[in-house]
């Protein structure tokens, strides 16, 4: 038996190998130490044995609630990730794998590797509307990497999406990518008008050194950026001020912030509400938006998310809240689950890579439904 995390993502501590019904594992916090959740590793073992893998530190982890009814992903082929039985009890996670092959990938969630990034980059920008620019370098020196669909005709509208601020949130490019494929199809009559009305501005992966770290949510200093639109640094997060930089040269009209959510079973939008100049225009068209994305896809709804910030309360170091307010712009955070999505669940895949890339394609309507009144 063999258990790894030293490759890309990679993140499990090993404990005690010594039985197979009892193998002991920890997961390794993030740089600074205030956040764990994300695994990844890899288990070689006998074809046809069962294997118990206990992670027994889950009970000190960042978000505690997302355990419950919770199961882990695994792929033996690195394409299709299915669910293991996995139980949480007294602070331990528990995941039981009957090896039909001899090595079995087990994840958090359905990994999106920097590599695969790397191949989305380099398809994306075969599209004749498609530029890649370079923002800056990570505190690892990594691209920070923008990809720019549009003629850059300033009567259009800007419409900016982010994804993986939270590395372990891989759902989040998952979504991009079905978004990208679809918006550059040209077979897509609703993506062809949408570029006919708007220049797109997308970062598929906001913090590529937390990714490749194995991190839940911090970049490489330990700095959770979706808590630093108000005054990022390069010193702490410079993946936001390179960020802010590009939008205050382009404007925003429509931004589209993606993330996961560890705790709630649904997809849902968490708006800016709470900020201090949201008025009815806005209001107008957050309902209007996401109407026809309940509309595009059964998979999203509106009843279970976040409680609403009062307004004037809202906390202004978050992108959503920023820049909303910053741009007087529509603006919302897209939260999808590590675990299944209870308004339609799947018992095999739960939440999987391929939902998020259909709400990726269903997004898409929905920004076409409100465009012409962004301003």
């Amino acid at each position: 038996m063999h258990i790894t995390d030293n490759f890309d993502a990679g993140n499990i501590e090993v404990i005690n190998l010594e039985d197979k019904k009892d193998i002991q594992l920890a997961i390794r916090p993030d740089v600074g130490g205030e956040f764990f959740q994300w695994f990844n590793f890899r288990l070689s073992g006998q074809v046809g044995e069962q294997y118990v893998l206990n992670i027994v530190n889950a009970g000190e982890s960042s978000y505690p609630t997302g355990w419950e009814n919770y199961q882990a992903v695994a792929s033996y082929d690195r394409q299709h990730w299915f669910r293991l039985p996995t139980t949480y009890k007294e602070g331990k996670l528990t995941i039981v794998a009957n090896l039909e092959y001899a090595t079995i990938q087990i994840a958090y969630f359905a990994p999106y590797s920097y590599e695969r990034h790397q191949d989305l980059l380099a398809a994306a920008q075969e599209h004749p509307l498609v530029t890649l620019e370079h923002l800056g370098e990570t505190l690892d020196k990594r691209d920070l990497t923008l990809v720019k669909i549009g003629d850059n005709d300033a009567s259009k509208r800007n419409i900016w999406i982010t994804a993986r601020q939270h590395p372990g949130e891989t759902m989040a490019e998952w979504l991009v990518e079905g978004l990208l494929q679809s918006l550059l199809d040209s077979d897509n009559a609703n993506s062809r008008l949408l570029l006919e009305k708007a220049n797109f501005y997308i970062v598929p992966n906001m913090n590529p050194d937390g990714s490749v770290r194995g991190h839940l949510r911090t970049n490489a200093a330990g700095t959770n950026l979706n808590r630093e639109w108000s005054n990022p640094s390069l010193e702490k997060s410079p993946e936001v001020f390179y960020v802010i930089n590009k939008m205050e040269e382009t404007g925003v009209d429509l931004f589209y912030d993606v993330h996961g959510d560890e705790a709630l079973p649904y997809v849902f939008l968490a708006g800016s509400q709470g900020a201090p100049s949201y008025n009815e225009r806005l209001a107008n068209l957050r309902d209007k938006f996401s109407d026809v994305l309940k509309l595009a896809s059964a998979d999203f709804q509106s009843e279970f998310g976040y409680d609403i910030d009062a307004p004037g309360t809202a906390n202004m170091t978050l992108a959503t809240n920023w820049v909303a307010e910053r741009f007087d712009c529509l603006a919302n955070t897209l939260e999808m689950p590590f675990k299944d999505n209870d308004n339609v669940p799947d018992v095999e895949t739960g939440w999987s890579p391929e939902r998020s890339a259909k709400l990726g394609e269903a997004s898409l309507i929905a920004m076409l439904a409100v465009v012409d009144e962004l301003r």
